[in-house]
């Protein structure tokens, strides 16, 4: 027979049993031990509750740690049990099924506010002790003789039964006496105690104004002094205390006796110090991580005029594909390796390695000369990469982009130096990767103009801020104006206009092309229509429009352009989209199905930038285009006579090849005149270019169309 698992209640006794066994043998009590546990039953349910709460408070921890002050667990040796107990059984035994990561992080808080709550507890109380021992030494001065025997008897028990350090000493600082706790502290006899003077009590992390403090009560001038102060105790080992020193006066007002009373705060500063550590250090790598980082970046960018830093940013290229191959064991495995070696790569004084987190990594070099010394620590880390790792019998070659930035201090604050370093990281990841660059304003400026237009672009399409121009397409035998090519600007408001180069590649990056090509797409539509009511010509005007690599692959451009047409009421055959060469270099069937679909309709469909792809020629007959644009870099050497001869043959056989595949040839920026009589004679079909006109308003072209229709 399987007996039944422990409900909620046992477990929480079965905590309480052992926090009550690891304490009870340190505690100042008269209760028996199962006494004793029944005192902490109600704080063991009071931390599970608060363990498991919805909204997580840590003052429950500081009302535990008071709590315990009251149980009379006064020795610091109690909250070290107590809170080695909690960490190591409250999720243990009070969790239940929550997520673990979540309960230990709440453990820990609890620990701290427990020691936090703990200390003030104990404090006060300290404090009510100083007060009553310090009334009852003017009251062993006032009394009458014949109430003095009991007045001492009472001020030796408080002495002796202090659960803090108390010595008195004369003012030369000969010490009189001590009581046992303070001998506990300091883990020597009273014999040992009394050989020694007060002056004598020096530490090298002495504050500067302790023993100015310590002249001015020996002289009279102060009545008393608080400090944080160490000690060291005859091994050799630091005991912190929060002191508080008083100057005793006999009964004439002459200062006589010092009375010194010790909190022992060791154990609650190392606490704090382990606490500081993990918060401040990565726990993978153990590297310093952002929040130390910043504090050591923001004290360097501070310091005088002469000095002047140098930053390293690295990220791992290629990082995230081990990962996804070897998992994410591996790669921690790996970033370990690589902290150590970064490590090592900045031992110097006044230089330090961290971990911003991910596989980012930053390097500091602080002093007078880090021009030269920044250029030498990036290139100790890229070499210290350069030897593979070897992860579970694999070696891994490990690469990274380090940015650097280099300056006098004062001038820019952190996070203005840490975005400039990323910036040029990611410079460096663009180059190639495997390289470290220089921080350049202009550069920077640049990258921050193109991220301020990312986040801009939504915004502006709502707003209205696009608009479109048109340059008209001009027929080469007769000079007749066939069409226009319809280029997007964006009027921004801070930047003026900004042509498509600016800000169509970060489009396409942020997906908004789409939407944005079928705004461009329905403008042009609804215009080459307007143009066809009012220009009542042999052959109606076309209307190019340009389609983006992200457009080609989108399931909707068939229904948008069909919707569009159809709405408009713009017979198809008007229609040309043009797409770049680049984007259909070994382009498969399903990339190339809806420009099939869209030829079948009537749309024609333009390769754009021919020539420029590096595309095999053969492949021409596989795409559903019926009009070849070529680059204007072909007919550049055109614009002069005589012509280029090697423009003129590559030309020649680019139309040959274009029209022997019933394919029409449109040439792009034709400048003048001679270049566009050469492009006629080598049969060209179509040309556009500031020859003819500069792109421009939708009216340009319809009085450009007026002008050839009454010629």
């Amino acid at each position: 027979m399987t007996a039944e698992p422990d409900g909620p209640e046992d477990r929480l006794r079965r905590f309480a049993t052992i926090w009550s066994r690891a304490v009870f043998p340190v505690t100042s009590t008269s209760l028996t031990r199962p006494e004793f546990e029944q005192q902490l039953v109600p704080l063991a349910r009071r931390l599970s509750e608060a363990l498991r709460a919805r909204t997580f408070q840590a003052t429950e921890g500081q009302a535990v740690g008071a709590a315990i002050v009251s149980a009379h667990c006064t020795d610091p040796e109690a909250l070290s049990r107590t809170l080695d107990c909690v960490d190591a059984y409250l999720v243990l035994y009070c969790g239940e099924d929550g997520p673990q990561e979540a309960l230990r992080t709440r453990s820990a808080r609890l620990q701290h506010g427990m020691a936090a709550g703990f200390a003030r507890a104990l404090r006060e109380r300290t404090l009510s002790e100083q007060e009553a021992i310090y009334q009852a030494a003017l009251n062993a001065r006032s009394t009458v003789a014949e109430a003095l025997h009991a007045s001492e008897a009472r001020f030796r028990a408080v002495f002796e039964g202090a659960a803090i350090g108390i010595a008195i000493a004369d003012l030369e600082g000969n010490i009189l006496q001590a009581n046992g706790a303070l001998l506990r502290m300091f883990g020597g006899s009273e014999q040992t105690m009394r050989g020694r003077r007060v002056p004598e009590w020096t530490h090298p992390d002495d504050a500067p104004q302790v023993w100015k403090l310590y002249e001015e009560l020996v002289n009279g001038d102060r009545e008393h002094y608080h400090v944080e102060k160490a000690f060291y105790r005859p091994d050799g080992t630091a005991l912190w205390t929060n002191l508080t020193v008083s100057l005793l006066r006999d009964a004439d007002g002459e200062p006589q006796y010092q009375l010194a009373l010790m909190e022992d705060t060791t154990e609650r500063r190392l606490l704090n110090l382990r606490l500081r550590y993990e918060a401040t250090h990565d726990a993978l790598t153990g590297l310093p991580n952002r929040t130390l980082f910043f504090e050591r970046l923001e004290k360097a960018l501070s310091a005088g005029d002469d000095q002047r830093f140098g930053l390293c940013y690295l990220d791992l290229d290629g990082f995230k594909t081990i990962n996804d191959s070897l998992g994410h064991a591996a790669g921690d495995r790996l970033l370990v390796e690589v902290a150590d070696r970064l490590q090592s790569c900045a031992t110097a004084p006044g230089e330090m390695v961290a971990r911003l987190g991910g596989d980012e990594f930053v390097a500091l070099t602080t002093g007078p000369d880090t021009e030269r010394e920044v250029d030498e620590l990036a290139g100790r880390i890229m070499n210290a990469l350069v030897t593979p790792i070897s992860i579970d019998g694999r070696e891994l070659a490990v690469r990274g982009s380090i940015g650097v930035v280099e300056g006098p201090a004062g001038e820019r604050g952190p996070a203005e130096v840490l975005r400039s370093a990323d910036i040029t990281m990611y410079r460096a990841k663009s180059a190639g990767g495997n390289r470290f660059e220089l921080a350049d304003p202009e550069s920077d400026a640049r990258a921050i103009t193109r991220h301020g237009l990312t986040t801009a672009l939504p915004a502006a399409l709502d707003r209205g801020e696009f608009f479109i121009e048109y340059q008209p397409l001009v027929h080469l035998g007769d000079g007749s104006v066939h069409g226009a090519e319809a280029l997007v600007r964006w009027l921004h408001p801070q930047h003026g206009v900004l042509g498509p180069d600016q800000f169509i590649p970060l489009a396409e990056h942020t997906g908004l092309i789409v939407p944005l090509g079928r705004w461009v797409l329905e403008q042009s539509v609804r215009q080459a229509r307007q143009w066809q009511e009012r220009h009542a010509g042999p052959t109606p005007l076309r209307i190019n429009v340009n389609l983006s690599p992200c457009q080609l692959t989108h399931p909707g451009l068939v229904q948008d352009t069909v919707d569009i047409l159809e709405r408009e009421g713009l017979d198809a055959r008007a229609l040309c989209l043009e797409v770049t060469e680049s984007a259909l270099i070994g382009a498969d069937d399903d990339l190339l199905k809806p420009l099939r679909r869209l030829a079948e309709m009537g749309v024609d469909i333009a390769l754009d930038d021919f020539g420029t792809g590096y595309s095999n020629l053969a492949n021409l007959r596989r795409l559903p285009v019926s009009i070849l644009k070529l680059d204007r870099s072909f007919t550049q050497g055109m614009q002069q006579f005589p012509a280029d001869p090697v423009d003129l043959k590559i030309v020649e056989g680019i139309v040959s090849l274009a029209h022997s595949l019933d394919l029409a040839v449109t040439v792009e920026g034709v400048e003048t005149g001679a270049q566009a009589e050469q492009l006629r004679i080598l049969g060209c079909d179509t040309a556009q270019g500031w020859y003819y006109a500069r792109p421009g308003p939708p009216e340009r072209l319809h009085e450009l169309a007026l002008v050839d229709a009454a010629g």
